[in-house]
Order: structure tokens, then sequence, then C-alpha cells
């Protein structure tokens, strides 16, 4: 595994559906480019389907030539940062696509991080433009003084609506928390207005296909998030190798479930930039619950549907399952988390579709392990590594040392989907990226004598909560924080819904008092709503090493053993 050429300890191959080929004959393609690709070859096409309201191909690449010639206008220049602080919505395709028509880097925010969260990865990128929701911009336009963001664009959900649908907006959005008034301030604009008041650019910016493209944030054991530097190649190259995994899937024919979050570099891969390329229709959804996913499907005749567990478990809850029909969807594709046996089989029977698992990490864009969508699936495997991507096992003290078929080590990567390196992080690079471009993934795992791999442990102590990646010290961090609370430490606990939860372990100053849920309150004006502890434990001490440091893998056992 460790001689490119040498194929033959490459056992994976054998385990490739027949029409996949071991290697990709890769096309020096930018990203935007796939857009007029595909506006060429399918100007007509549905490429987006919002709330039932549409885009074309040529109507999308003409509003991202729009607002490529809006950022021109604004200053904002080849290499400068364009933060996207947005959901599933129109605006967000066409903002990525316009930043990287002009030689932009883009930098996808969650919306649902903190100011404080967001302020460290703005200034961290040194974004100067930013695109946002009406319902966040008040607070953005606060914030903004605390970074080098100049201009603040934003969107509202019922921006893009079909007619009847727009007129209705208004009269119930603010009392369902879909829109909020907007204090004008300085260089505050409507996205409509300036897509409006910009003849289209179709210029592409000259670039080099190894140019950075973004900054990916992703977090940190330190906790401290890192922005994992994607290029044009590592992005275009992850289509490239995606689209070869699925052969029997067609251009301009499928229609893409756009649930997974765009923000998030599994949404932006595979349900955005896959489609795109593709010459497919692509349904946003912006909030990915139960209800929109099924009626998303069912309306619009989905047939691809990449999805996180707990949305697989969440369609199969709700009770207008039984008389929803999913039968359009051919074929979906799991990442983030194990999906229990169970689920597959119960989806795969109601839907007649095939789900795939796979694996990746935001430093490999992020795919690099699939199971074959036509051949053996394994359950609980993670997959084989897909094309023109290396693996192999290491010992957990002797990196230089691979570890014999079934044994357990180091999973380490090496592909065109590998990132550049940190951000602003050369010390973290070194440790991440070896000498000879292998990526360090953090996770123990082992291979079967079929080239399958499997994931055992996780050396870092990232939890997986409802798909999103949460780093517990991100937690004891802003529990430190509290006057009242000595000591804290967390981990993942089982949750049926979400995979994992986050349970805090808490020591209180002498003589100090709080309940659970002041804990949790605390925690939820600092944290995303998705890395709140649902489960607080006071104790009066916590396990740790000789030199003073909290065994947090200690508490994990304790919590198993219960």
């Amino acid at each position: 595994m460790t001689d490119k050429n040498n194929d033959t300890k490459k056992i994976w191959f054998n385990s490739y559906e027949q029409d996949v080929k071991k290697s990709v004959d890769f096309n020096n393609i930018l990203i935007p480019q796939y857009l007029e690709e595909s506006t060429k070859n399918f100007p007509d096409n549905t490429a987006l389907i919002f709330q039932g309201f549409t885009l074309t191909f040529k109507e999308l690449n003409e509003m991202v030539a729009r607002f490529a010639a809006a950022l021109k206008g604004f200053g904002v220049k080849k290499g400068d940062s364009v933060a996207i602080l947005l959901p599933n919505v129109i605006p967000c395709v066409v903002a990525y696509y316009a930043t990287l028509k002009i030689g932009g880097i883009v930098v996808l925010n969650n919306p649902l991080y903190s100011d404080r969260e967001l302020l460290h990865q703005f200034n961290d990128s040194d974004s100067t433009f930013l695109i946002t929701l009406d319902l966040l911009a008040n607070r953005m336009v606060k914030l903004r003084e605390k970074t080098n963001i100049k201009t603040i664009v934003y969107t509202s959900i019922g921006e893009y609506l079909p007619f009847v649908k727009r007129l209705l907006f208004p009269l119930v959005a603010k009392k369902k928390g879909l829109a909020a008034d907007v204090t004008p301030a300085r260089d505050l604009y409507k996205f409509k207005d300036i897509i409006a008041k910009h003849s289209p650019d179709y210029t592409q910016t000259d670039l080099d296909i190894d140019d950075v493209a973004m900054y990916q944030y992703t977090g940190g054991t330190t906790g401290v998030s890192k922005g994992v530097m994607l290029t044009h190649k590592n992005i275009s190259y992850q289509i490239q190798q995606i689209e070869a995994w699925f052969p029997s899937f067609e251009k301009g024919v499928e229609v893409m479930l756009g649930a997974l979050p765009i923000f998030h570099v599994f949404g932006m891969s595979v349900s955005m930039n896959l489609a795109i390329r593709m010459g497919w229709s692509n349904v946003l959804v912006p909030k990915p619950q139960p209800e929109p996913l099924l009626e998303a499907i069912s309306k619009f005749k989905v047939t691809f549907a990449p999805l996180v567990p707990t949305m697989y478990i969440g369609i199969l809850d709700h009770p207008d399952l039984s008389t929803t029909d999913l039968t359009s969807i051919k074929g979906c594709f799991s990442g983030s988390a194990p999906l229990p046996l169970e689920v597959i089989n119960n989806f795969q029977e109601k839907t007649g579709s095939i789900i795939v698992e796979g694996f990746g990490l935001t430093e490999s864009t992020p795919v690099t392990h699939i199971n074959p969508f036509k051949g053996v699936r394994k359950q609980g495997s993670i997959g084989v590594p897909i094309p023109e991507t290396e693996c192999k096992i290491v010992d957990l003290e002797d990196p230089s040392i691979e570890m014999p078929m079934g044994e357990p080590g180091e999973l380490l990567i090496r592909g065109p989907q590998v990132m550049k390196g940190y951000l602003n992080k050369p010390d973290e690079t070194k440790k991440t990226l070896t000498q000879d471009g292998f990526l360090c993934t953090g996770d123990v795992a082992k291979m079967d004598e079929d080239g399958y791999f499997y994931i055992v442990d996780r050396i870092k102590d990232m939890i997986i909560s409802g798909g999103y990646n949460v780093y517990p010290r991100d937690i004891d961090e802003v529990l430190f924080e509290h006057p009242n609370i000595l000591e804290a430490c967390c981990i993942g606990v089982p949750h049926e819904k979400r995979g994992e939860a986050v349970k805090a372990f808490v020591i209180l100053k002498e003589g100090k008092k709080l309940t659970e849920k002041e804990v949790i309150d605390y925690c939820d004006s600092k944290l995303a709503i998705y890395k709140l502890p649902t489960q607080v434990e006071f104790r009066q001490e916590l396990p740790k090493s000789n030199v003073g440091k909290i065994l947090r893998k200690d508490l994990r056992i304790q919590e198993e053993n219960k």
C-alpha cells in the first residue's frame, strides 16, 4: 500500500463493482466551469428547486454571473475571503459559485454558530465580505465591528418562492420565525437588489488548479476550529472521483436531494457540486427535518439521496411515512456515523433503493471510502477506498510500521482530495500531513481480507451528534468560564435519534450551586444548539492522570459500564 504503483497491495480493487475503474483520467477543470458545461449541455434542465420555485441551469448560470459582477463591484478581488452564512437556499449556491468564479476564497459558515464561534472564523479567514440571512443580519452588523468584514449582503427564505407562496410568506413568516426586520446600516444590501442592479459577468478569473479555493472550518481537539485549505484541485477531483463511483447514474436525468447542509463539506461536495457537475436537479431543503424531507422526496421524485443517519431514522419514525411514496429513490449515500442495520433494511424496503455507507473527513473534501453501489455492501464497514485513494493502517506508537491485515491501527489516507494544510497553523499541518503526503486521520481502523475498512475507535475525542462533528474541548472551555464551575469534561453518550449526544461532568466550586438546566442554559448563549449538553452530572472529582490531566477516556469507560 505504500507503493503507489503496486496495485497488488490494493486488494480493495477486487471489490470494486464491474463498471468502476481503478483510476480516473482527471480533467483539470475549475468548479464554476462545471456549471458552464451543464448550462451548455442542459440549458433548460432544472438546476435548483426551492419550495417549488425553480431555476434552470441557464438561469442559475446568469444569476451566478450577476453576483460575480456584484462582488467585483464591491471591490472583492482574487484571493479575498468571502464568508457565506446561509442554510440551503438558492443564494448560497449562487454566492459559492460566484466567489470561485472571480478567484475569491469561499468560507462556509454554520448559521447555528454563536457569535463567539463566528468571530474566530471570520477573523482567522480574514473575511472581508459576508452574505447571510435577514434573520442573522442585525447580529452580523454588530459583530462586523470586531472583524475586517466591510460589506454585508442579506437574503430571505421568502425571496425565491413560487408566486402564491411568495404572496403569503409575509403574512406568516415572522410568526414562524422565518423572517426578520433588518435595521438599515452602512454597506448593508439586499441580495435581490444587487442581483437586479448588475449585468452578468461570465468571465472566469485566471486561476491555477492548485490555488486555494476555500477555507472549510473544522473543530479541533485543542478547542480552536481550524481552517482546512482546500484547493480547486481538491474539490474538482473529488467530484470526479464520486462520479466515477456511481456509473449507473446518468448525466442530466437524476434528481438530487439537497438536504445535507452545504456549509458542511459532505453537503458541499456530494449534494451541491456533484449535482451541478452531472446536470441534475437539486431539491434544496434548508431545514432537513422528517416532514420537509418526505415532502421533497415524494413531490419532486428524488432519485439520489445523500443523508446522515439521523435523517434516515427521522424519516422512518415519521407518521406520514406510510402514506408517502418514496419509491423514486434509486440510491442513497450515508456518512458521518454508522447506520444501524435495522435502519438500512427498513429504509431500503420502504423505498426499493440501495444505501451505501461511506467515510470521509473535512481534510479530504471529504469522501475517501464508500461501499460498492452494485456489489458487496458490508455491515459496519465504511467500504473501500474510492479510485485514486491510497490507504494504510499504521502502528499507533510507530507510524513507520504497517499493521497486518485485520489488526487495528491509525488510518492514513493519500489522494488528490487531501487538503493543502491548515490555515495559519504550520505545526498542526505537519502533525496531520506526513512528508510523503498521507493524511493522519486520528481514527483507529482495520482492513479485512477483501479490502473493506472498519472504524474501530477514535483517537480524537470527537462526538458526532445528528451528523455534526462536536469537539468536547469546545464545550469544556465554555463550562470553565462559568464562575461557579471548578472543573468540567464532556463526552459523547449514545442517543436514540442523534447517534450521540453531549454529557457534561462538572465539579462545582466550594459553596456554589447550579442545576442541570442552569448549566445547559449557560452553554446555550455561547454554543451552537447541537453542541449543547443534554445531560449534566455533578461530581466531587474526575479521573485524572498523574500529571493532573482529566482522562476523558476513563469517563467514557465509566459511562459504558453503568
